[in-house]
């Protein structure tokens, strides 16, 4: 049974660049433990949304709430700084093109934040990078460097870099469009387990089939609107909205 408590709460969020809104009052509840998956059109706001939890990209009004912490804070830029890499050790992201560091091993590349964040020494970290590494299928990759991976395996050391800092929500902003077809499913898989144990995931997917098998709620943004919400049999077998139901026909075959 899911907590009832919101580990993210996005409270109203704007987002504007200019005369273009991005973002228009948009508010999200997400409990511990809960899978969310963010769907809709390009353009809609999707990853905007999820770059602003952790104010990669921060918002023109709203707020976002980590727990009882407010990410997006007003503070001073050296409170800030030091605000926002606590509240970031927390919150785990994943990116579309992997984003490791060239210039170190697998091993280098996960080792990196919990040693420079949380001060863990070097024997602690390579354990907990072994750790991780085993959990997404890749201990015999450790001492590879980014050069000598697969996309998928990338992916992959992406995602065992943002648990090693035992996050308490994990972003993943379309892991796998990057991806060629037949890599997709190894990145897939590695999510499933982690839905299989409660990590708590907020996901941008143009993979409708991966929503409706993995998540507990999906929503649908269109033109910086969660234009409707639900679980995934409801949003998906018996949308309420023209705009989904318009949507959904390019991506599924929808019953009448």
């Amino acid at each position: 049974m899911l907590n009832e408590r919101p580990v993210i709460e996005v409270r109203h969020a704007r987002k504007s660049y200019g005369a273009v809104e991005v973002l228009r009052d948009v508010s999200l509840k997400v409990r511990k433990g809960e899978i969310v998956a963010i769907i809709g059109p390009s353009g809609s706001g999707k990853s905007t949304l999820l770059r602003a939890i952790n104010n990669l990209d921060p918002l023109t009004g709203g707020e976002v709430w980590l727990e009882d912490t407010q990410v997006n804070e007003a503070l001073p830029p050296r409170r800030y700084e030091a605000h926002i890499n606590r509240v970031r050790q927390d919150i785990g992201m994943v990116f579309q093109h992997f984003n490791l560091f060239p210039h170190l091993s697998v091993r280098g590349n996960i080792t990196l934040a919990p040693m420079m964040l949380k001060g863990i020494g070097r024997k602690e970290a390579d354990e907990l990078a072994e750790q991780q590494l085993a959990r997404v299928g890749l201990s015999d990759r450790v001492d590879f460097m980014p050069s000598q991976l697969s996309g998928g395996q990338k992916q992959r050391v992406a995602i065992a870099r943002a648990l090693a800092m035992k996050p308490k929500v994990m972003l993943f902003d379309e892991a796998t469009s990057a991806l060629d077809p037949e890599l997709v499913e190894e990145v897939n898989l590695v999510m499933k387990q982690l839905a299989e144990e409660h990590m708590t995931m907020i996901i941008v997917t143009h993979e409708m089939g991966f929503a409706q098998d993995v998540c507990d709620r999906v929503l649908f943004m269109d033109r910086g609107l969660v234009v409707e919400q639900g679980p995934p049999d409801v949003v998906f077998r018996q949308p309420r909205h023209e705009r989904t139901r318009a949507f959904l026909r390019k991506h599924l075959q929808l019953r009448d």
